[in-house]
């Protein structure tokens, strides 16, 4: 309390104003509920505090034991391991690292390092990542895209710094990597991935797998000494068709395996259609078609050059060290960390957009939810202990998570079984390396890298959902083509946030109006099914009569159909004077002036002034308001009603800022120049936050503006729900009777003479506002408000606001037509 009444006392003799326009407050809490304390319970909204906002993002105990539990998913289920997990899993793994040995040592030659680097990081991947997966599907190691991009550094370094070797810069790129996305991950900062929309990764994995398959097409055909296979994609496949004369043997190891490859898994999707009662026997020789290949290939190099090891007829890889010769402490320092300085952004978005795009569609496909924060995590962990045994930068493989996912896996442990098959053949397939075509590998590359190729069919359907889209996916491609890997990820992501940026700037908000509508089974009225929908004169209406019943609803569409809604459909205008606008893409500083600029031209377009004679003298006018020239009569426009009120949706805003709110406070107090002398009512539906809730409270919205001219009583309407039970007999008996009484009261209403608008305050009822009076609803329980009292301007939705605005709309002109001598009635 001291506390307070210091606060308060400081805030005097700084001239904080701490309750801004709150002067009607206890006004419009006097009598204002249309229900006795005997009848309804009374709600006041209280405002959230900033202790309230940091009690909720301070961890407390809980939140940290959950913190440090969750860092090590495989503690959840390890206790529940069971025979049948392990035989899933042992399929899956084994099948893993048939596949990953050929491609590990592929790979790592694309990186420019000797291929048992490979095999250092694809056992390193699988065996680490298990302790911290929420994947079960993916497989870590080399990849295509990230071995192209340590190639480029590695052969870059070679020239500007050639004392220090490729595996050492590598690994030095791992231990950097990793320990970004580790921190990424710890702080649980996952969502940063999301910033990164599809079509950009379509885009980098496409122009990537082009790129990585025309760099592998020299080696393939023999003759990748001729030229820089490093260059940009089109000066490589333009060479590659130069050099096609200078072919050599190596085309033959590498074009037959190309075409094996790509045979045999036809050949396995054909006859497992045919034979569907074998396809999962069909699948796994599929799977294995690349261990296949390779060691077809390399039984046929040994024959042919087992007797010319020195001279080998087409280039192989000859000698492959036995076992972790790489193992040590990896070397980084200021000299290194400069070398690949400039790659480092694109080479930790590589590493995160492959693994995360990945994980999170292969845990929809198989029904489980991935957390891209610690998947962050087990990425990082990789990266940074890696090294320490020779491997470089790694991360999730799409065509070897395809494939462990089909064998079968039943949890991370998988990469346990993985992990054992490279370490065999890290320490027993040496001798077996010796004789393996480069050419071949060449061609397992480019068959893998091949699945990477977003489809026509896949692109056709980007420009069914989004035609804006296409053109950024196909600048990515050409980036790609025709400058680098790197530039082609910037582009896309650059291109999709301004995209972005560009659609919140101009996002268009709707003017709404009513609509009455019914729901329909077959020909049957829902909630009154007694009654058939009949045409009459070409509208539909219920039979038995033209008034409103329970069946009967207000929707609210736009009132130029822009939702696609029936154009035939007329819309009416809520209200003469009334607007409803709806925010469509949130209400924040970059979108709010334009927003706010539709808003005022629409209303400056339909209206006109309240006083035609605001301007006593010209040169009273504004310079942007000169009137008419002279000896011109002003328009006056006489069917244009008067400015009343403004309702907004605020049904898509999540939250407000000082600029957004601002701005609306600088329209408000426009808008009340131009009604002037009456001032215009602000009604807020559907606001689904209490910050947005206290920032509008704060800038004086939620109750009504201090109106010099009119001292009625303010009475708005209320939502009111039932406490307790509604399923009960005696519920259902007060039902009967309440419908009863309305339906009497709307026949009373239907024998009266129009009173010349036409427009009721209850639209969903059918009765006018005096009517409200005079009739009451019947309840055994109690009820109460649905929002606080002291908001009354604040809805719990568009037909609430509606029905308080018109309302209040109508006690204003009661008032006024009295001559400002008695108090407005209201419901």
């Amino acid at each position: 309390m001291s506390a307070t009444k210091v606060g308060h006392a400081l805030a005097r003799g700084l001239g904080i104003k701490l309750n801004y326009r709150n002067e009607l407050d206890d006004e419009i809490r006097r009598g204002e509920s249309v229900f006795s304390s005997q009848t309804a319970d009374t709600y006041v909204e209280q405002e959230p505090h900033a202790i309230e906002w940091v009690k909720d993002v301070t961890p407390n105990g809980q939140d940290l034991r959950q913190y440090l539990w969750s860092l090590f998913p495989f503690l959840h289920w390890i206790s529940r391991y069971n025979a049948q997990w392990f035989a899933g899993d042992m399929v899956a793994g084994i099948t893993i690292g048939a596949v990953v040995v050929p491609q590990g040592m592929a790979y790592a030659v694309l990186a420019e390092l000797p291929p048992q680097y490979g095999l250092y990081t694809s056992f390193m991947g699988v065996l680490i990542y298990w302790f911290f997966a929420t994947s079960k599907d993916i497989t870590i190691g080399p990849v295509a895209v990230m071995s192209t991009l340590v190639g480029k550094i590695v052969k870059h370094a070679a020239q500007t710094n050639p004392e220090i070797d490729g595996p050492v810069i590598a690994a030095a790129l791992s231990i950097i990597c990793g320990a970004i996305i580790v921190f990424i991950g710890l702080i649980r900062a996952g969502w940063i991935v999301d910033l990164i929309p599809l079509v950009s990764i379509s885009a980098f994995m496409t122009g990537s797998a082009i790129n990585i398959a025309a760099g592998q097409v020299p080696t393939m055909m023999g003759y990748s000494n001729k030229f820089d296979t490093r260059a940009e994609t089109f000066r490589v496949i333009i060479n590659s068709f130069k050099h096609l004369p200078d072919t050599t043997l190596d085309a033959a190891m590498g074009l037959t395996a190309l075409f094996l490859l790509y045979a045999i898994r036809w050949g396995c999707s054909f006859a497992a259609k045919k034979w569907p009662q074998r396809q999962k026997t069909f699948f796994f020789i599929a799977t294995l078609r690349t261990a296949f290949v390779i060691l077809l290939y390399t039984m046929v190099s040994w024959l042919v050059n087992r007797h010319h090891r020195k001279n080998p007829l087409f280039k192989i890889l000859k000698t492959v060290p036995r076992g972790f010769t790489a193992a040590a402490v990896p070397t980084v320092n200021t000299k290194i960390i400069k070398i690949f300085a400039g790659e480092l952004p694109s080479a930790v978005i590589v590493l995160l957009i492959e693994h995360i795009a990945i994980s999170k569609s292969f845990g929809r496909i198989n029904n489980y939810i991935i957390n891209p924060s610690q998947e962050m995590v087990a990425i990082g962990v990789t990266n940074l202990l890696g090294p320490f045994l020779g491997a470089y930068p790694a991360t999730g493989s799409f065509s070897r998570t395809a494939i462990k996912s089909k064998a079968g896996v039943r949890t991370p442990f998988a990469g346990v079984i993985t992990a054992l098959v490279v370490l065999l053949a890290i320490y027993a397939l040496p001798a077996v390396f010796f004789y393996i075509p480069s050419a071949s590998l060449s061609a397992v590359i480019i068959h893998a890298v091949g699945d990477l190729i977003t489809p026509p069919n896949t692109v056709y359907q980007f420009w069914r959902v989004s035609p804006l889209e296409v053109p950024i996916f196909f600048a990515g491609v050409f980036v790609t083509i025709f400058s680098s890997i790197e530039n082609g990820i910037y582009t896309t992501i650059c291109v999709s946030l301004a995209l972005l940026l560009y659609r919140v700037l101009k996002a268009k908000g709707r003017f709404l109006g009513k609509v009455k509508v019914h729901s329909l089974v077959g020909e049957s009225i829902v909630g009154n099914e007694s009654k058939p929908f009949l045409p009459n004169n070409g509208t539909f209406t219920p039979s038995g009569g033209t008034h409103e019943d329970s069946s009967t609803r207000n929707i609210f569409l736009p009132l130029d159909h822009g939702d696609g809604s029936n154009p035939d459909i007329e819309v009416q205008v809520p209200y003469p004077g009334v607007f409803i606008y709806r925010f469509s893409e949130g209400f924040n500083y970059p979108n709010a002036n334009h927003y706010l600029d539709q808003l005022t031209n629409h209303v400056f377009a339909t209206t006109r002034r309240t006083n035609l004679d605001h301007y006593p003298r010209p040169g009273d006018r504004p310079w942007n308001d000169p009137g008419p020239r002279r000896g011109k009569a002003p328009e006056v426009h006489p069917d244009r009603p008067t400015l009343k009120a403004i309702i907004l949706d605020l049904s898509s805003v999540n939250n407000v800022d000082i600029t957004s709110v601002q701005q609306l406070i600088d329209v408000r107090n426009q808008l009340d120049k131009y009604a002037s002398p009456s001032t215009v009512d602000w009604h807020f539906a559907s606001i689904n936050n209490r910050w947005t809730k206290r920032a509008l409270v704060s800038a004086g919205f939620g109750y009504p503006t201090p109106d010099s001219t009119s001292t009625h009583r303010w009475k708005p309407i209320f939502s009111v729900a039932e406490l307790g039970g509604s399923d009960s007999a005696a519920q259902a008996a007060e039902r009967s009777a309440n419908e009863k009484e309305l339906e009497e009261a709307r026949t009373r209403e239907a024998s009266r003479p129009s009173n010349g608008d036409g427009i009721n305050a209850d639209s969903d009822s059918g009765l006018s506002s005096n009517d409200l009076k005079n009739v009451g609803i019947r309840t055994s329980g109690r009820a109460a408000v649905v929002n606080g009292l002291n908001r009354p301007l604040f809805h719990i939705d568009l037909t609430s606001a509606l029905q308080s605005a018109i309302a209040n709309v109508e006690a204003k002109e009661a008032f006024e037509s009295q001559g400002g001598n008695g108090i407005g009635q209201l419901p």
